[in-house]
């Protein structure tokens, strides 16, 4: 019974030093505004050419001034991996976590997407993918108030885990965006991307009409994402309709007729 105070004593003194070193742990991560990881459709369907003003398309997004200002002017600084994905036990980090926090951090950035060489072709799974990417967060060396996942790709799943479930798991997790960029050919991609992979906080789906138009599109989707606000066409359709509602209640006020002599 006397070394009861004693293995009272050396318990608490073991949780303790597990909270010291779990606190140690979260404040050796970097704190940054936003955590963006990159998927990148290299599935069959995605031929080399296509594949090539894909991978331009990441590098010239991050060499505009539009991203750059987007980050330096927005969250300040962000965390970003570049990660291709294809079949359902194919998905690789071509660039792990990477701080950018100034355009000389962006154009290194892109300075390594240009440098990548493409992972593999194979079958269709983003929901594998979601699945793939959510773990990198909790094991990267960074923190922030936002963690989005964006993933682009030429058509709808045909192999892997079901996308909706990822997405769904994803955002249980603490992902708090997941966007998509659609590349359009395939008949009903964009309504697929919206119906399975478009969820959480000012989510959306950017389409474009093909690979040629895919870096504009990009830039366009990543300096949206970046600041953390709905995309102009959600902003339009939010403004119309409260404009829309504002017109109703003005209409529904007692004493405000055409004859009220009000001019």
């Amino acid at each position: 019974m006397k070394s009861t105070p004693l293995r009272f004593f050396a318990v608490v003194g073991i949780a303790l030093l597990s909270l010291a070193l779990a606190s140690r742990d979260v404040r050796a991560k970097t704190r940054v505004g936003l955590e963006l990881a990159l998927l990148a459709d290299v599935s069959s369907s995605v031929d080399k050419a296509e594949y090539n003003l894909q991978l331009q398309g990441y590098v010239q997004a991050f060499q505009s001034a539009a991203v750059q200002d987007a980050i330096l002017s927005g969250p300040g600084s962000i965390a970003v991996t570049y990660i291709e994905w294809s079949g359902s036990t194919s998905q690789s980090v071509r660039i792990p976590w990477t701080l950018i926090n100034s355009a000389a951090t962006a154009n290194a950035f892109a300075a390594a997407l240009s440098a990548n060489t493409r992972a593999f072709t194979g079958l269709t799974a983003p929901g594998s993918a979601i699945n793939f990417t959510v773990p990198l967060f909790s094991s990267n060396a960074f923190t922030s108030d936002r963690q989005a996942i964006d993933i682009a790709g030429d058509g709808v799943q045909n192999q892997g885990a079901s996308t909706v479930t990822a997405r769904n798991n994803a955002l249980a997790a603490g992902i708090d965006t997941i966007n998509g960029l659609a590349i359009l050919g395939e008949t009903g991609l964009e309504a697929w991307y919206n119906a399975n992979i478009k969820g959480g906080v000012n989510a959306f789906i950017e389409p474009a009409a093909d690979f040629d138009a895919f870096a504009l599109s990009l830039r366009n989707k990543l300096t949206w994402e970046i600041k953390g606000v709905p995309e102009p066409a959600t902003v339009a359709i939010i403004g119309g309709a409260l404009l829309g509602l504002g017109a109703i209640r003005l209409r529904s006020r007692p004493g405000r007729g055409p004859d009220d002599g009000r001019r």
